[in-house]
């Protein structure tokens, strides 16, 4: 097992200017030609019932001098648009997004999107809530992590599929109960982001109530079985928690051309995250 630590402090990796003011939830892929996009929620006014389209960005380098390019808005629909999981698969791109129930919307070149219907059965009915993010396990099947609540406690819901379209719940990836130390009406957990790394699989989750306090707190737990990370409680916090990051909705990306990883930050404004404003990448060691 390993501890991943942030090193070297947090830069700009983009700030928007056109599209609005801030950006919170965001899912970073590579295209095809090894070029960088970003998409994340943005808005004007801030605040989640304010959140109706996504901002996209890109940059030919993920670490470089310049932040990323602003290249407009995308899934603005009318109505709320809350944190894209973006993935690749052979010549397409697929986004899962929020709040339930759960959408899809599907590009060739990741300017142009089409929606499409999945079916999701067997989740229980908070499950699928928000904060997609999807992982490829194996040639055939991919799990999808989302958050929600069980039992009044926030709780991070496991489900597979084997073609990206349907989808069936396995199992509850991670779930809180007892003397855990948040309990909003949403669940605490937000945005899940699983990272394979010498034979185990990490998963750093933001722990929050959206209290300025804890808003950038997010904790790593690691597990041999990608769908079981245990059941999270306040007494139990040192034995399960393996790293706790200074962070909020990160993503952890490996950049093959410095042969580094890295993790991004972001958030609301005057919730004290190291970019104001815009999405902060460090680098990211495995200790």
């Amino acid at each position: 097992m390993k501890k991943p630590v942030i090193v070297g402090g947090w830069k700009p990796l983009f700030h928007p200017e056109k599209t609005g003011c801030y950006v919170n939830d965001h899912s970073i892929v590579q295209d095809r030609n090894g070029a960088w996009h970003l998409f994340g929620i943005t808005s004007h006014a801030g605040g989640p019932s304010n959140e109706r389209y996504f901002v996209h960005a890109k940059a030919e380098q993920l670490i470089a001098e310049q932040e990323m390019e602003e290249i407009g808005v995308v899934m603005n629909h009318g109505t709320r648009a809350w944190a894209p999981g973006v993935i690749r698969h052979e010549d397409c791109y697929y986004m899962y997004y929020g709040p339930s129930p759960t959408k899809l919307a599907v590009s060739v070149d990741l300017n142009e999107w089409m929606g499409y219907e999945i079916k999701m059965c067997g989740q229980p009915p908070l499950s699928c809530h928000r904060d997609h993010f999807v992982m490829r396990l194996n040639e055939y099947t991919w799990i999808m992590y989302v958050v929600g609540v069980k039992d009044g406690y926030g709780a991070v819901s496991c489900l597979v599929s084997n073609d990206l379209l349907h989808w069936r719940f396995v199992q509850y990836a991670l779930t809180s109960e007892g003397d855990a130390p948040l309990k909003p009406a949403w669940g605490a957990f937000e945005s899940p982001y699983v990272v394979q790394y010498e034979g185990m699989y990490y998963l750093f989750v933001t722990y929050t109530d959206c209290n300025k306090e804890n808003y950038q707190n997010t904790l790593v737990f690691a597990s041999t079985n990608p769908y079981d990370f245990g059941t999270y409680t306040q007494s139990r916090h040192k034995e399960m928690v393996i790293s706790e990051l200074c962070a909020h909705a990160g993503e952890v990306l490996f950049d093959s051309s410095t042969n580094s990883y890295y993790m991004t930050t972001c958030g609301w404004r005057n919730y004290g995250i190291p970019v104001e404003g815009g999405v902060g990448i460090a680098k990211l060691e495995w200790q």
